[in-house]
């Protein structure tokens, strides 16, 4: 998934439509009166957060130069500095135009979104309780910002004024997009509300930037505090990967001698695969599963009631019937109804299908005498066990040929093959990191051109959120001169014992695909204005799940899946058990997806007074025939999708709104001649689905590439679910 760091109600949009965030660094437009200049500059040199980009590659952060006391004081001055160049735009005498007014918005704001790349990376990469207090001091600050922007009124009056003007006098194709984005983005924003509402509108974001920072803190909490140690007794079941990993989680730890099983789902989810130990299954279940759950300081199912309510009073004072109807409107569903009418028409197959996969791990314990029912804490093991019985597959098995030095080499080769990317290491010490597990490619086209670099950020450590993600530090523009693009990937893999190769499981090698999709989907873009690189959330999805596919085609399964020590290619027979094995488990994998997505609509299309989350939780799974044996992947109080910010609010459903998309495209791919790696399919998907960025409606884009619109039904092919007549 793209960037998660979510740093108040709407900064993230806001940002990207006024060139803050996701932009590119342009000289400043020669219109900039020479005091201004003088000013930033001034600014800029006192504090490097603000600074310009100094050394290779079209400059790079200055990640070793980060110092925490610097950061307020970036912040500050920057979004100073921004709203000053705001009310410049906005107070401009000029009769209104393209030029003088979104062009200016899109020059606005490079310091400040200087700023942010380092917040970013405190806030996700290298969190500490230092930065916490500055983050919760801040938000609201930020809020506070944005809500300047978004309700200059004399600002809206011009953007407006360009608007309708366009409407009779149409833009070239790019402008014109831009126009309708900003335009949009202000109106859904409340720019056209009376002082009253306007005034607490932008009270609503500053206590919901507020929220989200608890949320967001009390979930790290839980997973720093929550850490299951195991003695020699306990490791029964365990690969040897795993129990090596967990050695070293321990030892770095001050528990040297013990295995550490962290609160996090790198961790969790080997061990409950794994481990022969049910009451510890069990408890390392529970931990995982309560993150801001526990009724202590860390819970956060009253942040949950407030932040609903508080979403509801905002869009009700622009007219919406609830949060959904208002965030759906710009997205490729439009509607709450058409996003749940896509969900509701897997969810009854999906539950059939975990009816069938519970039926057969149950039957394996029965046999074996276990004496048990079938628990969430058991779904893992025995799923394992029918995997085994049924397809004679071991995942542990599989896990042997999947080193990550080897799949990184594997994203290499994928995008070279398709978008004629080459990857080179850049020279140790040439570029600065954040923290020595971080290391820097560039990137190329197939003429040699340099595109940008790449950051992999791979391992799990304290104060490093969990997950995987992907972000830009600079994003591809050409406007002011063309600018290179600084794409980041950032996993939670577990580093394995000195000496050895870090071996991930099947599942983590398509997520570490998916994320590279992110990237290359921000390498691969072409587009003049930074605000064309924002995306609708329910789309951008699609090209990361798309690039998943290609980990399982031949040619990276023969090149780069060799045994971790023979070093002998993947034999073929391992091959077609993975293959015939493709559909197994989709029950267990589109229900809990779906149960979350599910839930995340039925909280914005629900009256929130009065509301209790964790019985909201269960009554609506219960309404929804959740089966027993299954939990939400994210449970409510640790949803940070959905309530660490509002970048998925209403939108975790896009996922399969995306794989629609996805299994559609992957046809184009499966019926050429070239398969995966036809040439003539690769042009047209760089073209239209990844160059384009947001410069196109999604919709029209998909058309352009497939000749016409995606279909449910490869969707439920690749599930192995029966398609819908």
């Amino acid at each position: 998934m793209s960037k998660r760091t979510i740093f108040t109600p709407k900064v993230m949009r806001m940002l990207a439509l006024v060139a803050v965030m996701g932009a590119s660094e342009p000289l400043m437009a020669q219109t900039q009166n020479q005091t201004q200049k003088e000013m930033q500059k001034t600014a800029t040199d006192q504090n490097v957060l603000l600074a310009e980009f100094q050394g290779p590659y079209g400059g790079v952060p200055a990640f070793d130069q980060m110092e925490l006391d610097k950061l307020k004081p970036a912040l500050e001055k920057g979004m100073e500095l921004h709203l000053q160049e705001i009310e410049k735009i906005a107070n401009n005498p000029e009769e209104p135009t393209f030029e003088n007014t979104i062009e200016e918005m899109e020059r606005a704001g490079k310091p400040l979104q200087r700023a942010f790349v380092y917040y970013g990376i405190w806030s996700s990469n290298v969190s500490t309780p230092e930065f916490r207090a500055i983050q919760a001091e801040m938000s609201p600050k930020i809020s506070a910002y944005s809500s300047k922007i978004s309700q200059n009124e004399k600002l809206f009056d011009r953007i407006k004024t360009v608007f309708e003007n366009s409407r009779d006098n149409p833009l070239p194709a790019d402008q014109q997009r831009v126009v309708d984005l900003i335009y949009t983005n202000f109106a859904m924003e409340g720019a056209e509300l009376d002082a009253d509402a306007k005034k607490r509108y932008a009270e609503i974001n500053m206590e919901l930037s507020k929220l989200y920072t608890k949320f967001s803190s009390n979930v790290l909490a839980d997973e720093e505090n929550y850490v299951v140690f195991l003695e020699e007794d306990q490791i029964g079941g365990l690969p040897n990967s795993l129990v090596r990993a967990a050695a070293k989680a321990a030892e770095d730890r001050g528990q040297k001698g013990k295995y550490a099983i962290t609160n996090t789902r790198s961790s969790m989810d080997p061990f409950l695969t794994y481990s022969d130990e049910r009451e510890l299954r069990e408890k390392v279940w529970r931990n995982y599963y309560s993150r801001g759950d526990n009724q202590d300081e860390y819970d956060n199912n009253d942040i949950i009631a407030e932040i609903l309510k508080l979403r509801q009073e905002r869009v009700a004072l622009m007219g919406y019937d609830n949060y959904a109807e208002w965030r759906l409107q710009d997205r490729m569903a439009k509607t709450p109804e058409a996003a749940m009418d896509l969900m509701m028409a897997v969810w009854p197959a999906a539950l059939a299908r975990v009816e069938e996969e519970v039926a057969d791990m149950q039957a394996i314990a029965d046999r074996e005498g276990a004496g048990i029912t079938i628990e969430p804490w058991d779904y893992r093991y025995y799923a394992e066990k029918v995997r085994k019985e049924k397809y004679d597959l071991d995942s542990d098995e599989v896990k042997q040929y999947l080193q990550l030095d080897n799949l990184t080499d594997a994203l290499f080769y994928t995008a070279r093959e398709v978008f004629g990317f080459e990857f080179e290491p850049v020279p140790e010490g040439s570029v600065p990191v954040f923290h020595e597990d971080v290391k820097v490619w560039e990137v190329s086209n197939k003429d040699g051109e340099h595109i940008g670099l790449w950051y992999l950020d791979p391992f799990a450590r304290q104060g490093k959120r969990s997950g995987a993600w992907a972000t830009t530090y600079r994003s591809h523009t050409t406007f002011d001169g063309k600018k290179t693009v600084l794409s980041s990937n950032n996993s939670n893999f577990v580093k394995a014992a000195p000496g050895e190769p870090v071996l991930i499981s099947w599942d983590d090698a398509k997520t570490f695909f998916h994320e590279f999709g992110h990237a290359l989907h921000f390498l691969a873009a072409d587009v003049k204005y930074p605000t064309l690189n924002s995306g609708v959330r329910d789309y951008t999805e699609f090209q990361s799940q798309l690039l998943e596919r290609w980990l399982s085609t031949d040619e990276v399964i023969e090149r780069f899946l060799v045994h971790q020590e023979t070093g002998e290619s993947m034999p073929q027979e391992l091959v077609e058990k993975i293959k015939n094995a493709a559909t197994f488990n989709q029950g267990f994998a589109t229900t809990e997806f779906l149960g979350s997505a599910l839930m995340d609509m039925k909280y914005h299309t629900t009256d929130p007074e009065g509301i209790d989350p964790r019985e909201f939780e269960k009554e609506t799974l219960k309404e929804l025939g959740m089966p027993d044996q299954i939990v939400m992947r994210h449970r409510s109080p640790h949803f940070g999708h959905v309530f660490s910010s509002e970048g998925y609010a209403t939108a975790y459903y896009g996922y399969l709104w995306a794989d629609v998309l996805t299994s559609d495209a992957a046809e184009a791919f499966s019926e050429s001649p070239g398969g995966f790696y036809d040439k003539d399919v690769a042009a047209k998907l760089v073209q239209f689905l990844f160059a384009p960025r947001n410069a196109m409606d999604p919709a029209e884009a998909y058309r352009k590439f497939r000749g016409r619109d995606a279909t449910i039904d490869a969707l439920m092919r690749d599930r192995g679910f029966p398609v819908p007549q």
